[in-house]
């Protein structure tokens, strides 16, 4: 292999440019071999490697480009890296146009730049690092520019490259630049456009290409958001100090106002916090939460929204205390809100195995999160949600950890739930008009799945028993409906007319007993309900042996159609209550009277003893399963296993949030409680009993 090496070396150094470039383009190739990049250096083949990278030009320069970049990937050739070097290459990226040879630059770049600072004798030359590239950056300042605009390249590996390079750029930047310099740097970048490019590429469809760069911003913007946040506010610090008071200043209409109030009294001047939002005079206490996260979230929004924040503080301050809603608190907890949802204090070595394993193109969609990168747009759409839930249910201080559950999971649904490509100003928007109705359904929803996952087996016996319980409560009120009456379409003939008779009225009602069921017929409907002891017809219930209706149990067809014309008026709705007789009975399907309990079924047999046509579908459902029910069978109709459920419902989600009876929402003032003032031992019960 010597041989070999020390002729590619050669040719390395003709002076016959097509010779160079076939060597070096043969280089390329074996230079990542640990083993022949060692024989290389010792034939000396790292000078020529290095002038070629510095003086060719065409695709010599690339391939040379490309040479030293796997060579430095390997971890060899530093000796050659030194400031004339990097200028070359800074300068390449800035005024080279050829995507071959800026893919080789840029690569270079990141081996520099991502080289570690301790690895030995060559690190006191300081070209390794961010600090390796300021001299040549300050030559050309267009640096910065030029490499975020390769960002949108439609060459996918010079896209990764750039990316690449402006990740071991920002991560050099926050580990070892000072607390001033890196902020700096960082908001240098997104003042370029980083930040669209980027959220760009993670919607886009070239997404394989792009993804081991793209993950490594992901992380590096939680590093960032998590770097903020483990900043402690210190009013000690300028750059903190005059967030905090922009932030008091921007609350004030103008220059006027503010001389305004420092003249008011020591009083007023004891909510000059409390006024914005504060807990206490003590701001910064409020701030140890999300440290200077929170601070620059809060000071976003106020500086881009001042009208409105302003506006909101005029509005707060008509309302009785506990009724204002705290603007800086609600800001800091959608911060809060939000780095729980992106899961900001996960590691970035969890966050690679899960790329690992989720490497695959349908699953990379779950890994991105594209709407991390648009955190201040987010941070402000979630505050203005807390401000219009916090008006819409009129909330009070004692609420406020309530609204902060509903944003919480508002946040969850339609952040969680955005697909990668769904565009940031969509969510904003569905933020904004989600429903309260709906956001509370979901809440219960949530609160039944955590309950469901804690509890296990005692919610689902709790729900057992609060249906049992639901469908004793909805056969006590269908069988009051019996008990209460109610008149029926009788489209019956007259045999002795001998035709068909004009339709009649019938009502029917439930003896007080339970016992019986007495109806009669009219010729016309009556406002007044007729007394029990009018009624000619009367059935014991103990002879009724099934109760056969057309009411359908699906809730598309539960509805009682009713077919009117110019002669008469029928309901399509029936109920047929079948029964035994005596054998000598009437067979017009109309029983003449009760009949003996203790009579031998042997002389009895079944037949029709009463047809009732509803009118209305509840009705249809009163009557249909308060007979079932009444003689304990299964209720069948959709209206009433829809009550049922809803009541079982309805006392789940009672037990589940423990409301109190003074915690209920009244529509108006919550009822007195009675008392027995006045009251006397001077009371009978009135038991009714059937004929």
């Amino acid at each position: 292999m010597e041989n070999n090496v020390s002729e590619l070396v050669e040719r390395l150094g003709s002076e016959e440019d097509a010779v160079r470039k076939m060597a070096v383009f043969k280089l390329q190739s074996s230079i990542g071999d640990p083993s022949f990049a060692d024989v290389f250096i010792a034939e000396d083949g790292l000078t020529s490697l290095r002038y070629l990278t510095l003086h060719a030009s065409g695709n010599t320069l690339a391939y040379s480009l490309t040479s030293f970049a796997r060579l430095l990937e390997v971890d060899k050739g530093w000796e050659c890296v030194d400031q004339v070097l990097v200028e070359r290459v800074v300068e390449l990226i800035v005024t080279h146009p050829l995507v071959n040879i800026l893919r080789g630059a840029m690569s270079i770049l990141v081996s520099i730049v991502s080289h570690p600072s301790s690895a030995g004798r060559l690190s006191q030359n300081g070209v390794f690092g961010f600090r390796a590239l300021k001299p040549a950056i300050a030559i050309y300042p267009q640096f910065l520019e030029m490499l975020v605009s390769r960002l949108s390249s439609a060459d996918h590996a010079l896209c990764a490259n750039a990316l690449q390079l402006i990740n071991s750029l920002m991560r050099d930047s926050i580990t070892n630049d000072s607390e001033l310099e890196w902020p700096r740097f960082i908001q240098k970048l997104q003042d370029l456009g980083v930040i669209k490019a980027v959220y760009s590429l993670m919607q886009g469809t070239a997404l394989q290409d792009h993804a081991h760069p793209l993950i490594e911003f992901q992380s590096l913007t939680k590093i960032l958001l998590r770097k903020w946040r483990d900043l402690a506010l210190d009013l000690d610090k300028p750059e903190h100090r005059r967030a905090l008071k922009g932030i008091h200043l921007a609350s004030t209409p103008d220059k006027a106002a503010e001389t305004g109030e420092l003249r008011q009294s020591k009083k007023h001047n004891s909510d000059k916090w409390r006024r914005l939002g504060f807990e206490t005079e003590s701001p910064v206490v409020q701030f140890d939460e999300m440290g200077f996260l929170g601070m620059m979230d809060l000071a976003d929004f106020v500086r881009n929204h001042q009208d409105e924040f302003r506006k909101m503080l005029l509005e707060q301050s008509t309302k009785p205390s506990n009724q204002r809603c705290p603007i800086a608190r609600a800001s800091l907890s959608v911060t809060s809100i939000l780095y729980d949802h992106f899961e900001v204090d996960k590691s970035e070595t969890e966050e690679n195995k899960t790329y690992l394993l989720l490497e695959s193109r349908s699953n990379l969609d779950k890994l991105f999160k594209p709407l991390l990168l648009h955190w201040t747009r987010l941070h402000v759409a979630g505050l203005h949600s807390f401000f219009r839930l916090w008006k819409s249910t009129s909330a009070e201080v004692e609420d406020y950890d309530k609204i902060v559950e509903l944003v919480r999971i508002l946040v969850e649904s339609v952040v969680g739930g955005a697909p990668r490509t769904k565009d940031v100003q969509d969510v904003e928007e569905e933020l904004a008009d989600f429903e309260y109705s709906r956001l509370r359904n979901l809440q219960m929803e949530l609160l039944e799945l955590t309950y469901e996952d804690v509890w296990g087996h005692h919610l689902r016996q709790v729900r057992e028993e609060l249906q049992l319980e639901a469908l004793q409560f909805v056969k006590e009120q269908r069988i009051r409906c019996l008990l209460q009456g109610a008149w029926f379409l009788n489209d019956g003939t007259s045999k002795a007319e001998g035709k068909s008779a004009a339709s009649k009225w019938r009502y029917v009602q439930l003896s007080h007993n339970r016992r019986f069921l007495h109806f009669g017929d009219f010729e016309s409907m009556n406002m007044d309900r007729p007394e029990l002891d009018v009624l000619s017809g009367k059935i014991d219930l103990s002879t009724v042996s099934s109760v056969i209706s057309n009411v359908s149990a699906s809730p598309d067809n539960s509805s009682a159609s009713t077919i009117k014309s110019t002669s008469h008026r029928v309901s399509s709705t029936k109920i047929t209550i079948h029964g035994y007789v005596h054998s000598n009975a009437a067979t017009d399907g109309t029983p003449k009277g009760g009949h003996s309990r203790s009579a031998s079924r042997a002389t009895q047999r079944e037949a029709t003893l009463l047809t009732l046509r509803p009118e209305s579908p509840s009705v249809a459902s009163e009557w249909l399963d308060g007979l079932l029910m009444l003689l304990n069978q299964q209720p069948i109709t959709a209206e009433t296993s829809k009550l049922i459920k809803l009541i079982g419902n309805y006392g789940l989600k009672i037990r589940l949030l423990n409301v109190r009876f003074d915690d209920a929402v009244f529509a108006g003032e919550a009822p007195a409680v009675p008392t027995r003032e006045g009251l006397t031992d001077d009371y009978y019960y009135d038991i009714f009993s059937g004929s």
